[in-house]
């Protein structure tokens, strides 16, 4: 089951007690900080949890999926 930000915003309302408003502005400002701090390029560290990072990938080259199609006039 992924967690997704509405099942944050409950469980964060629910275990520590916080209206769900309150719930929702903490969630969104811990995402625009992991956000912003990724956009300038350093890592984001949680300790004993995990470390997210932005890696530079080489680009690939695409593929039709679809076989070419023969029209006959």
């Amino acid at each position: 089951m992924a967690l997704t930000k509405i099942h944050t915003i409950n469980l964060i309302a629910n275990q520590i007690g916080f209206p769900k408003y309150h719930s929702s502005e903490i969630v969104e400002t811990l995402v625009e900080i992991i956000q912003n701090t990724l956009e300038s390029g350093d890592d984001f560290l949680i300790s004993n949890f995990g470390k997210i990072c932005v890696r530079e990938k080489r680009q690939r080259r695409g593929r039709n999926p679809l076989p070419p199609v023969k029209i006959y006039c």
